[in-house]
């Protein structure tokens, strides 16, 4: 009957007689397999479970965001390793790269890990850069728990009671936490004994920050203030004079007659400078010579600048 060979277990008869049918199968076998899976879309294949396990991680971090959260951070490179071990920051553990060529920083840092009780994590150098984001670990990072600012009220009474005049340093907007990091290792460098940032439209002491400031964030005291131009206000009824950095300040650098006084530089924004609110509050503005050809500072040089100018004048007197 016509169509009969297209059933299931159709017979189909040849000169070595009658035979079933596959059904199909064998023409299903001649098709081919499709494409093998990536290692990581496999079900228990170790890059799978790895792949799991960082999403879960991200997916913890943003949850965590999303609530107003803070949540545990990676403090990667060697010298802010390093220097975060020494200064005895609060630490949870310490990752090193599996067949990392280990010099006296990272002998260091294991030593100081292990003294401290720490777990220490050997990874592979793939793990650690997906843990890190892909930015330059060198091959160590430290796991450590979310920075703990400092109350302003309290870093105030210090300056009031200081033996020498205090050196303060205020960020008005400042978004990029590579400047602050900046900021925050030449406030170490040149003396100042502590850093205001606003709470809200700024960078706050993140990973990133650690690391550019080379771990310096742990010898300095950093306050984070709902609203800064109140804080500057505070400052000055505290007998601080209030400087604040403008391309077109009214005084020159050359010209400042305030290094031995009780001083707090602020610093603006990398796009606008210093917001209206913030140059209304300070007794003056301070600009920085330089030549005519040549554009204005980036935020964390222009800081610098001034901090080594007023320490070097500090020394003079």
């Amino acid at each position: 009957m016509a169509g009969n060979s297209a059933r299931r277990g159709a017979v189909r008869k040849g000169k070595k007689g009658a035979s079933v049918g596959s059904g199909g199968n064998g023409r299903q076998a001649l098709e081919g397999r499709k494409p093998t899976p990536k290692a990581e879309d496999r079900t228990g294949h170790p890059a799978a479970r790895r792949a799991a396990s960082t999403a879960r991680r991200t997916q913890t971090r943003e949850a965590a965001k999303a609530r107003g959260a803070q949540v545990a951070e990676l403090l990667v490179g060697r010298n802010p390793v390093v220097e975060a071990l020494r200064a005895k920051v609060p630490a949870q553990s310490l990752y090193v790269a599996a067949g990392l060529d280990a010099d006296e920083r990272v002998s260091e840092a294991i030593r100081l890990a292990g003294n401290k009780g720490l777990p220490i994590l050997e990874v592979s150098r793939g793990e650690l850069d997906k843990m890190t984001g892909a930015i330059l670990h060198q091959g160590i990072a430290l796991q450590v728990p979310p920075f703990v600012y400092a109350d302003f009220d309290e870093m105030l009474q210090r300056a009031r009671e200081s033996v020498t005049p205090p050196l303060l340093v205020a960020l008005d907007g400042v978004t990029d936490p590579r400047n602050l990091g900046a900021v925050i290792r030449s406030a170490v460098a040149f003396g100042a004994q502590g850093v205001i940032l606003p709470q809200r439209r700024a960078a706050g002491v993140t990973a990133v920050a650690w690391r550019t400031s080379a771990g310096a964030a742990a010898r300095i005291p950093v306050a984070q203030v709902t609203n800064l131009t109140r804080s500057l206000t505070a400052a000055k009824q505290a007998g601080i004079f209030v400087v604040g950095l403008d391309a077109d300040g009214d005084t020159t650098l050359d010209d400042l007659t305030l290094a031995d006084s009780p001083i707090m530089v602020v610093v603006g924004s990398e796009g606008r400078g210093l917001s209206r609110l913030a140059t209304e509050v300070c007794d003056l503005t301070l600009s920085i010579p330089m030549a005519e050809s040549a554009e204005s500072l980036n935020a964390s040089v222009a800081a610098a600048v001034v901090l080594a100018d007023i320490a070097r004048r500090r020394r003079q007197m």
